[in-house]
């Protein structure tokens, strides 16, 4: 395999220690970058107060300085209330915030790191208190500014006809108002329409009149359509310009078509179908124009190894094409660590051999620390700046290139070395992060570490981009203005400046660039699949053009170029964009509706664009969507959503918002692991992809295993756990198992755990780096919402199988029948019950025949209550442990199955060792069966003739699930 040397990793574990309490005060991680070379050990320190809560974090390189330094403050410091609640958070890199909550737990009161003082108020007591309004002041000034009012709807006739009744029907925010109109039955949003405010305005909702805030709003409204089937998927969308968008659907729910209708004109195919496999995994997808994409899958792992997008043409067999096969492979743990596109040739120039191939190597920490890839041999030193498209597309000259990459010990990328032999385009980006905290600039802007904190505001926000271009944030820490060219009269500044909603979403990018005679503006509003751009210069409107783009496209994006006025010479009106894209989302290969190349693009590992090619210039001007599928900015920024980022340092401009999801340097890019993970709205690293380890085996020899699945970022499963979401715990009670039993019988599964499926989503993401506490909603939301509907399959499954799960009748029939036994004697009468007892039993001294005397009042019971009144306390405890052992000897072996058939192909793993540690083999299983002779064998505390593990091993066998499941001898 390639760049692997397994010594690299040897004796590099992750290790956490934990206080008397249970809690985590130490993270030690080992550092190595080459396999003989020295190991760094790395602690991150925690502390906590008397109640439990997490009072301070320090990473390994402030912890060093702060030994000599003691002005050197923790990553973070937390204060709480006295319910628990997080009342101040302090922050090297975000700065301090105050939040006080009301008596009902909602937050009240928030001070920001910037001053910022943000109240919401409430309805009253009386009412189901809602959200009624953020008032919000900036230090400086002494009055305060409403910047949002929620409308609720009443019970009127008019209301509840269009199902309103009880929601917010308008929303006044910080970009303008959006207006509910209308919701379906099952409460999707049928109409909404927005209107945003006057360039000029700034949002102050103050009094109540409406008709006067109406005069701060902009002329035009935007009214969205939707429709929606039974099951709340979306069928139909309109948008604000009458372009219609219709989607279909499997049997399974999953998408398998798509359709677009410009105004005024005849449907269009975007998707002709869909394939998956089994598990759900997309195994193909053919697009209207006649392009298809295959996905190939690592059987083991089922990680994605291979995208091949080919043009088809049955009328033309001779224009099919493979224009792009993209190759993936990994190391153990998932990193990627060469990427191959077989669609492309192998070139020759300047006696160097350059393949279209990129390989990385990481550290210990799965940090990327080097990559090859190719370039164009003119392409320069990355900057903010880019590179002009080779032009036409298929005569390059492209060279190899080599990069390297350093971190310090808080993780903060600080040094990009490139080296071009060929081109002797070879250079270093040095990166100065502060002494202080985890904030840094490029070092063309400083070389100190103390003045870098200078550089940023008390909130974290970056105030100087390069030299010469300066950034001004709003009152929300979003970016409002970059000075692209700064001039001595500031008002013929060229200057981009932004707008966002009230969620942090931007609805509006107005770039304005001056010249002492004229002024272009381009003004660039997003809407739902909408995006409608306008160039004006000082007199006249220069261009009009409206982006449709399709909201479910497979892997590709789509968007569809409609000019109503000033369209260009060199390109179609109506022109249909398919963006092909990689692993992480980049967009490699645009193609038009015929499958002909609009452009090809190849990226550095941190963003920033090593090959760019296109047909004509004009199409390639129209490419705005890039790297990790984000848009790119005049600035050279990255829009993420909730951040900007700057690939040429490879950086974020501000601290996460989120605070410590993604651990605590706020400003780190997806872990450093830029191949393997990608950010989808700029606050942590997206978690869907996330594998699943299920592990079996006695419980006290699986911790090692989940230790290994943690580290690679895995997912560690028991069954046990998916129980616990069914409220079905290691106790079980009669009354529990008659409930249960009775449920089953019904074809009703098992109630949902909410509480037990939060604990489960909890760790869910912990396997994935991500601390729960600090964790988004939305986040929090997400992982919550995949742990319930495993369960629920998990439930589903147990219906299904309920006659495995009936042990009262099981009991029932090998009770002997008065018939067919009757001239047995009485050891065989009760050969298959005793069989049952010496199985299932934990080696109580009762008699054999107390033993089947209590199975048999079982067997005819027909509540836990009539047993509490026939049986002895002591016999109670012995038929409930019992009972449990066979119930939970049969969700074991069912859940094996249930794991093979829902889980995305899971790395399976089954500790091959008995109670005490001794070895086993399956050829020793088959042939000692004890509960047939009698033989008991001691299992901790208590005897049995066979452990549920021994039992979960044979069943493992008998399914032929031994080729899917990976025996781990100890």
């Amino acid at each position: 395999m390639k760049n692997i040397d397994p010594k690299l990793y040897q004796k590099t574990p992750i290790v956490n220690v934990q206080d008397n309490r249970g809690l985590t005060i130490r993270n030690i991680d080992f550092h190595r970058t080459t396999a003989n070379g020295d190991t760094d050990t790395r602690i991150t320190r925690h502390q906590y107060n008397a109640h439990g809560h997490l009072s301070q974090s320090i990473d390994p390189r402030l912890y060093e300085v702060r030994q000599t330094n003691s002005t050197i403050k923790p990553n973070f410091l937390w204060q709480y209330d006295l319910t628990g609640n997080s009342l101040r958070t302090e922050s090297i890199d975000a700065g301090r915030t105050v939040t006080l909550n009301d008596i009902e737990g909602r937050p009240l009161l928030t001070v920001t790191a910037t001053g910022v003082i943000q109240t919401r108020q409430y309805e009253i007591s009386s009412l189901p208190g809602r959200l009624l309004s953020v008032t919000e002041q900036i230090p400086e000034e002494k009055t305060s500014h409403i910047t949002e009012r929620l409308i609720w709807a009443g019970n009127s006739e008019a209301e509840k006809n269009h199902n309103l009744a009880g929601q917010c029907v308008r929303h006044y925010d910080t970009a303008g108002v959006t207006r509910l109109e209308s919701l379906s039955l099952t409460g999707t949003v049928l109409s909404q329409s927005s209107q945003l405010l006057i360039d000029t305005q700034e949002a102050n909702w103050t009094g109540d009149n409406e008709t006067v805030w109406q005069n701060m709003l902009a002329d035009d409204i935007y009214t969205i359509l939707s429709t929606f089937d039974a099951t709340g998927a979306l069928l139909t969308q309109t948008d604000a310009k009458g372009n219609i968008q219709r989607l279909a659907y499997d049997v399974a729910g999953r998408l398998n078509g798509s359709w677009l209708t410009l105004k005024g004109q005849t449907e269009q195919v975007i998707i002709k179908s869909l394939t998956y496999s089994a598990t759900g995994q997309k195994l193909r997808e053919e697009h209207g124009n006649g392009v298809i994409t295959e996905y190939s899958y690592e059987p083991e792992t089922q990680r994605l190894i291979g995208i091949k997008t080919r043009r088809s043409s049955d009328a033309n067999p001779s224009d099919t094409k493979v224009l792009q096969d993209l190759r993936y492979e990994y190391d153990p743990v998932g990193n990627v660590i060469s990427i191959r596109n077989d669609a492309e040739a192998t070139r020759f120039w300047h006696n160097q051999k350059v393949v279209p191939e990129n390989t990385y190597t990481y550290d210990s920490l799965y940090q990327l620390i080097s990559a090859t890839g190719r370039e164009m041999a003119n392409i320069g030193q990355q900057s903010h700046q880019f590179p002009s498209p080779a032009l036409p597309s298929d005569n390059n000259t492209y060279t190899n290139y080599t990069r390297t990459y350093t971190y310090d010990c808080g993780g903060n990328l600080n040094k990009i070395q490139h080296s071009s032999p060929a081109t002797q385009n070879n250079y270093t980006t040095n990166i100065t992060v502060s002494n202080r905290s985890n904030r840094a600039v490029l070092s063309t802007l400083t070389e100190d570490p103390a003045q870098v904190d200078a550089l940023f505001d008390v909130g974290g926000h970056q105030n100087t981009l390069i030299p010469g271009q300066n950034l001004n944030w709003n009152i929300r820490g979003e970016l409002q203005q970059v000075t692209l060219v700064k001039r001595d009269n500031s008002a013929n500044d060229d200057r981009e400046w932004y707008r966002y909603n009230g969620n942090g979403r931007r609805v509006l990018k107005v770039n304005e660039q001056r010249t002492s005679n004229n002024a272009q503006i381009q003004r660039i509003t997003y809407l739902p699949s909408l995006e409608l751009r306008l160039t004006q210069n000082s007199t006249t409107t220069t261009e009009d053009l409206q982006v449709i783009t399709v909201g479910e496209a497979g892997r590709a994006q789509v968007r569809v170029l409609h000019w109503d006025s000033g369209k260009p010479e060199a390109i179609d009106n109506n022109q249909l964009r398919y963006s092909y894209d990689n692993l992480i989302g980049s967009s490699q290969l645009e193609l038009d509706s015929e499958g002909q190349i609009i452009s090809e693009e190849e990226y550095y590992p941190y963003g920033g664009t090593a090959l760019w090619a296109a047909r004509n210039q004009t199409e390639a001007s129209y490419k705005t969507i890039r790297y990790s599928g984000k848009e790119r900015d005049a600035t050279g920024l990255y829009y993420y959503g909730y951040r900007y980022y700057q690939p040429w340092i490879g950086r974020w401009l501000s601290a996460d918002p989120a605070g410590t999801i993604d651990g605590l340097n706020l400003y780190r890019m997806v872990r450093n692991n830029p191949i393997k993970y990608h950010d989808t709205d700029g606050r942590a690293p997206e978690i869907k992809d996330v594998e699943h380890t299920v592990i079996y085996g006695f419980s006290h020899h699986r911790g090692s295993e989940m230790g290994k699945a943690f580290a690679a970022n895995k997912n560690p499963v028991t069954i046990d756990e998916y129980n616990a979401g069914l409220g079905i715990m290691g106790e079980l009670s009669l009354s529990d198992y008659f409930r249960i039993s009775q449920n089953l019988k019904e074809d009703s599964p098992p109630k949902l755990n909410e509480k037990n499926i939060r604990i489960n989503s909890r760790k869910y993401l912990d396997a994935i780096g991500i601390k729960a506490d600090s964790a988004t909603d939305k986040i929090k939301q997400e992982a919550y919402e995949q742990q319930y509907a495993y369960t629920a399959s998990w439930s589903f499954h147990m219906v299904e199988n309920k006659g495995k799960l009936d042990i009262q009748s099981k009991i029932k029939n090998l009770l002997p029948s008065k018939g067919l036994f009757s001239g047995l004697s009485g050891q065989k009468r009760f050969q298959k019950l005793d069989a049952f007892i010496l199985k299932n039993s934990d080696g109580s001294d009762f008699t054999i025949q107390r033993q089947r005397d209590i199975l048999t009042k079982f067997a005819s019971a027909g509540n836990a209550g009539e047993l509490e009144s026939t049986l002895s306390a002591a016999d109670q405890s012995w038929l409930k442990n019992t009972i449990a052992t066979a119930f939970f000897r049969q969700t074991s072996k069912l859940g094996m199955d249930w794991f093979i058939k829902q889980l995305a192909s899971p790395d399976f793993r089954f500790v091959m060792a008995g109670y005490n540690g001794e070895k086993l083999t399956i050829e020793q299983l088959n042939s000692d069966k004890p509960w047939k002779t009698g033989k008991r064998r001691k299992e901790g505390p208590n005897e049995y003739a066979e452990a549920i593990t021994f039992s979960e091993i044979r069943h493992a066998y008998r399914k032929g699930y031994n080729s899917k499941i990976n025996f781990i001898q100890k």
